[in-house]
Order: structure tokens, then sequence, then C-alpha cells
């Protein structure tokens, strides 16, 4: 599966779906004359571009090494995550500043909105829901950092539709406080949202080290070699959506340079079939000591 391709399309179903949902969602509010709904059309809104931030990530991302970036540009990915969350961040403090606004403003500043409005909320949570799961399954098999963000930027928007619903039902019941109230319940699922993306994106820019269950399946791939009698060291480290892999295997010190070399590339030949995502593997070969403990 081609990578850039992919998450290209994936991306412009993205900014087509949000176009015409966040366009549907804004003019619904102002007819239904909903508070919730604008704020929830805003969030829409940012969902394009978003998604052009992903297009524009991915495509950096996957540019060749070249002198000044011999390790790659992995990760433009997750400085396109980072982008996301801010976006998401500054999308969320601004619906929940508005919300707070209308509440400081009291009942009589608030009107309960139309119909339309409520039709509007549902039609979002079933679309950004779809959205959401369509997304996240092409940034798994991706193990794309930018398209989960994008992934996750849509199930917040759904999120955000459910709190718009229940506030806007509230609001036609007679309770019109509900509604800007639905806002605030909006952005803090959002604010949520983009600390999750923050985290995961800087996490993986610092060199964090895979998960446990990763290098616990690194370990038992390279002990599958015959020839190899212990591991001294094994460190991983995360560089955008690729594994780097520093290992120190030990050997018979009665092999010839020649004979551990081909062992050495058995290792590095085994990890690479198993674990696509890896993209470079150092190993380095010590000679076996009996009292080793690997």
């Amino acid at each position: 599966m081609d990578f850039e391709k992919t998450s290209t399309r994936v991306s412009l179903v993205s900014v087509a779906g949000n176009t015409a949902l966040a366009l549907f969602k804004f003019l619904a509010g102002i007819l239904a004359h909903s508070g919730a709904m604008i704020s929830d059309a805003v969030h829409s809104a940012s969902d394009v571009l978003s998604s052009f931030i992903v297009i524009i990530g991915v495509k950096l991302s996957v540019k060749a090494a070249d002198r000044e970036h011999p390790y790659g540009h992995e990760r433009f990915e997750c400085v396109a995550a980072i982008i996301l969350a801010v976006v998401l961040a500054m999308t969320g403090l601004l619906i929940g500043y508005r919300a707070v606004e209308s509440i400081a403003a009291g009942a009589e500043a608030q009107t309960a909105p139309g119909l339309l409005a409520l039709i509007a909320a549902a039609v979002s949570i079933a679309v950004k829901e779809a959205m959401y799961w369509y997304t996240r399954y092409y940034a798994r098999r991706l193990n794309s950092a930018a398209l989960m963000a994008n992934a996750w930027h849509h199930r917040s928007d759904a999120l955000s539709s459910i709190g718009a619903l229940i506030g806007i039902g509230g609001a036609r019941l007679g309770y019109p406080v509900m509604e800007p109230v639905a806002s605030l319940v909006i952005c803090v699922f959002i604010l949520k949202a983009a600390y999750d993306i923050f985290k995961d994106a800087t996490g993986k820019m610092v060199d964090r080290a895979c998960d446990a269950e990763t290098e616990r399946r690194l370990r038992v791939c390279v002990r599958e070699e015959p020839e190899v009698l212990g591991i001294d060291r094994l460190q991983t480290r995360e560089f955008g959506n690729r594994i780097y892999v520093d290992l120190e295997i030990c050997l018979d010190g009665q092999l010839s340079l020649v004979e551990a070399h081909s062992v050495a590339e058995r290792v590095h030949d085994r990890i690479e079939q198993e674990f696509p995502t890896v993209k470079h593997i150092m190993v380095h070969v010590n000679p076996y000591v009996k009292n080793d403990r690997s």
C-alpha cells in the first residue's frame, strides 16, 4: 500500500465530508438559532484545515533522505500532528469562551433552537463517527500519527455533536441554558483530544522507546536465530512512524569474522521481514560468556 497516495486519498475524503458537513451545520445553526450547532460547525470547519495539514505533513515525511537529513523526514508527520493538536485546542478554547459568554448573559439572552438544529446534530454524529472509523482503519494500516490525529479529530467532532444534541434537546424542552452548557462540554472534549494528540506526537519527537510488547516480540524474533546465544542489549526508538533498533547479540567466540557477520545479517533481515515499521537496525556482535543472562 502506497503510504503517500493512501494518506492523501483518505485526507481528501475528510476534506470533502467536513466541508459539506460544516456548511450544513452552519446553515442549520443560523436558521434554527442554535449557538451550539454553530460551534459544532466551527469544529467541523477546523477538520478541513487539519486534513490539509495532514496532506502536507505526509508529503514532507515521505521525502527521501538527503545530506541535511540523512535519517529521512519522518518526523514531519509528527510536526503535522502537533500543529493539528494546537489548531484543535484553539478551536476548543474559542467554543468554550463563547459558551461562557452566553451563560453569563443569562436566560433572557437565550432562545430555544429550532428542530433543524436537532436533525443536524444527529446527522453529524453518524457522519463523523463513520469518518472516524474510516480514517482510523487506514491510520493503523499505515502506522500514521498524523492520520490517527485526524481520526481523533473526527471522533471529537462526533462527541461534540452528541453534546450539541443533548443541549439543543434540553433547550427545546424549556431549558435554554442547556445549549451553552453543551458547548462548554464540547470544549472539554476537544481539549482532551488535543492533549492526547500532542502527547503522542511529542513522545515520538523525543525518541521514545517502543512499548514493552514490541520489544518482547523483537527479543523473541532475535532468539529464533539458532546461532544467537544471548542478547546483551536491545534499545529501540520511535522516529516518526518508523522504528530504529540498536542490538547487541552474543555468538560463539570461536566463529570466524565472516561467520559472525553472516549471522548478524540474518538477524537483521529477520527483523526487517517480521517488523515492517523498522527502518534501521544496528547489530553488534559480542563473544558469548557462559555467565551471561539474556
